[in-house]
């Protein structure tokens, strides 16, 4: 018995022996102990472990890099504003595009000369000549006024020199296209109130693109400028003006919507222009059918509100000159509805022919006050009788 106790206490000893040492590997893989809680509420700092110099074993993860500061951002620098642009001034605009002028009418001047130099100037001739008036946009009335004037004045001087005949011819025609007219554009201001250009006319007379030149035209001379976009139906009316505007410094004055009322456009534009105490302000119109009444009374409105605020200066209609007698006929409805005072005469270096400008005139009996003669933004210019005529005769 005292045996059998004997080999269950070595058996015993020997199992507690074995199992310590299966244990002590496991805390050995284990590593160090874990350090000592913290109480509760206790701040702690953790220290880095200072980098490893070696390189990382082939395969193994590399360890994430240090988080650096943000390098510091630089600005872009903001876009160059262009400059702005300075138009010339208009004292002289048509000698200088003169040449352009004389391209489209330099036919007529060649035909008639050619008839006037055969020395043969019978009843033929005398008729040929009219009929080349005729179709150059003079008008039959005219057109015999002059053959008639001319051929007597040829008559009494006795005289078929070439030199002679065409000064004769360049005298009528300046009678003609009306020396005495007073072409002044009216753009002084009133005191604290600006002056006002109405602009009228139908679609496809380069309406809206004549404002914008027409803005330049008074920038050259040293005005300041307001536009007023109250042609409300095309919203690319009003995003032209302000492209013509954004070139030169001026301003635009707009709706806020499509189809808005053109006259509440029109009073606004004028009552900020009266406010910022610029010299002018010029109101594009919508381009309407001169057969459409409603549309035309509508113009005759915007005139009516603008007046309540300040005084129309001008009320500028704007013609595309290679129309002809249908110009003719839109001239006649506009004058219905509105008093206009001066003619701005488009293409005129196209195909046009140069007698619309007598025609137009005799007709409403105000003068053209502006030509266009190009597609150039500097293209409009202050209309000169001399250098039309001269430009017509060659």
């Amino acid at each position: 018995m005292d045996t059998l106790f004997i080999v269950l206490g070595v058996v015993l000893v020997l199992l507690i022996a074995g199992g310590g040492a299966l244990l002590a590997p496991r805390v050995r893989r284990r590593g160090r102990a874990a350090p000592p809680s913290r109480a509760p509420g206790e701040v702690g700092t953790t220290t880095a472990a200072p980098p490893s110099t070696q390189a990382p074993p082939a395969g193994a993860a590399t360890p994430p890099a240090e988080v650096a500061a943000p390098p510091p951002v630089t600005e872009s620098p903001a876009a160059a504003v262009p400059a702005l642009e300075k138009p010339p001034p208009s004292a002289g605009r048509m000698v200088r595009l003169r040449s352009r002028l004389a391209r489209s009418q330099g036919a007529v001047g060649a035909a008639l000369l050619s008839l006037l130099s055969s020395g043969k100037l019978d009843d033929q001739t005398w008729d040929e000549i009219e009929e080349i008036l005729i179709t150059a946009d003079m008008g039959a009335a005219p057109a015999a006024h002059l053959v008639e004037r001319l051929r007597t004045e040829v008559k009494v001087v006795g005289t078929t020199d070439l030199t002679e005949v065409k000064s004769l011819l360049r005298a009528d025609l300046l009678e003609q296209v009306g020396e005495e007219f007073d072409r002044t554009l009216h753009t002084a201001p009133h005191g604290d109130r600006p002056s006002v250009l109405l602009v009228v006319g139908v679609n496809g007379t380069g309406k809206t693109t004549t404002c914008g030149k027409l803005a330049r035209v008074l920038i050259g001379d040293g005005c300041s400028v307001l536009l007023g976009a109250a042609d409300t139906f095309r919203a690319a009316a009003a995003d032209q003006l302000e492209t013509w505007a954004n070139r030169v410094g001026a301003t635009v004055v707009r709706a806020d919507r499509e189809g808005a009322d053109p006259a509440s456009v029109a009073f606004e534009a004028v009552s900020a222009g009266t406010l910022r105490g610029v010299d002018s302000v010029i109101v594009d119109t919508a381009g309407r059918l001169h057969t459409k009444a409603g549309l035309m009374d509508e113009l005759g409105k915007i005139k009516r509100v603008i007046e309540k605020h300040a005084t129309v200066d001008e009320v500028l209609l704007v013609l595309d000159a290679t129309t002809g007698q249908n110009g003719l006929r839109q001239a006649r409805v506009f004058a219905e509805v509105v008093d206009i005072t001066g003619i701005v005469l488009t293409k005129l270096d196209g195909t046009a022919k140069g007698g619309i400008v007598i025609a137009v005139q005799r007709e409403l009996g105000v003068p053209v006050k502006l030509v266009g003669l190009g597609e150039g933004p500097d293209d409009l210019a202050p209309f000169e009788p001399q250098t039309f005529v001269d430009a017509l005769v060659g």
